[in-house]
């Protein structure tokens, strides 16, 4: 009933990257970035880097996918479009499996042509396709759920994924995309709202940050303070240390998920330990549009900078910060 790519490392044009189908034409293809995505922020022909440094353009960036698995994907892409083309309130109140499907096959599609691209140099190279087996477990377990969006699929006990949604006083042609493969991390800013998302944890990284999810819980956020969760995020899914796994059961009616306790027979912790100074490397990358350097965010190595809180603890709100530097768009 499951398809598995990385069985056979099938990812040629003659394949739905999705189902498995054979295709009959090279036109059985589709946009990783949506259309109605690209026409709204004019991106089509705006670069988009890759693992190797190589620049496309994120309309070069496609994937092979069957009639009939394009159909399916019409109506879910539909409510997407206009939950998020109208707003923070109309994504908030999207269902978070819904948002994971969505950030799944963009990302999945990103690695799909990653994987195109590494077995084309391989083979101009003559060496045999190298990949790691860590990897290709974590890409299998994504493909697997994004399956969800073809045939009927339910999770057990708990969600495989963490996903936000923030309200952020922004720009209103602000696009701002950013992701990491190796870990499944993905964050999105347009319009009013932002979403940070880490793909396969079992919620791990939600736990990880409550106590800074419960002090913006409800508050509009400046760019600058979602960025900073985003820092918060992708630096502690490097931190993360386990590789989930999943109880998988088809059945005739459906294939049930069952995420695996994280802990396991590992003693460890499920994170690393967290390091200031490359937690402030991270924030200085995110905070390139505001120009701050790591000498700044890391002054007093105790009590990093921070625009979440004030000096006593409380949450700080938007309209209190004033910052010289344009927001990035």
């Amino acid at each position: 009933m499951l398809y598995n790519p990385f069985q056979k490392f099938t990812f040629d044009n003659k394949t739905c990257f999705l189902s498995g189908q054979s295709l009959t034409s090279p036109e059985e293809q589709i946009q990783v970035f949506p259309s109605w995505l690209m026409q709204h922020y004019h991106l089509e022909d705006k670069p988009f880097k890759l693992l190797d440094e190589s620049i496309t353009t994120y309309k070069k960036l496609k994937v092979p996918c069957s009639v009939d698995t394009s159909n399916k994907l019409e109506a879910f892409e539909e409510e997407i479009r206009a939950a998020f083309l109208e707003g923070y309130r109309a994504v908030a109140k999207l269902d978070k499996q819904l948002l994971f499907q969505w950030i799944g096959k963009l990302l999945y599609g990103i690695v799909f042509n990653e994987i195109q691209i590494g077995i084309s140099q391989q083979f101009m190279s003559g060496e045999a396709m190298n990949f790691s087996q860590v990897l290709a477990k974590k890409f299998t377990n994504l493909h697997v759920m994004l399956q969800s969006l073809i045939r009927p699929m339910e999770f057990e006990n708990s969600l495989p994924f963490s996903i936000n949604v923030f309200e952020i006083d922004t720009p209103e042609d602000t696009f701002n995309y950013r992701d990491e493969i190796n870990t499944l991390v993905f964050s999105l800013r347009m319009k009013d709202f932002g979403i940070v998302a880490c793909l396969q944890d079992n919620g791990a990284n939600n736990r990880y940050h409550d106590a800074k999810l419960q002090l913006v819980a409800g508050k509009k956020l400046h760019p600058i303070q979602f960025e900073e969760i985003c820092g918060l995020f992708f630096y502690s899914a490097y931190l993360f240390n386990r590789l989930p796994e999943y109880a998988i059961m088809p059945t005739e009616e459906a294939i049930y998920i069952d995420p695996m306790p994280l802990a396991g027979t590992d003693t460890r912790p499920i994170f690393d330990t967290f390091q200031v100074k490359t937690f402030g490397q991270v924030l200085e990358n995110f905070w390139k549009p505001w120009g701050y350097t790591l000498f700044e965010i890391i002054k007093d190595p105790e009590h990093p900078m921070t625009f979440l809180t004030d000096q006593d603890g409380n949450f700080r709100q938007s309209d209190t910060i004033d910052l010289p530097n344009k927001y990035e768009n």
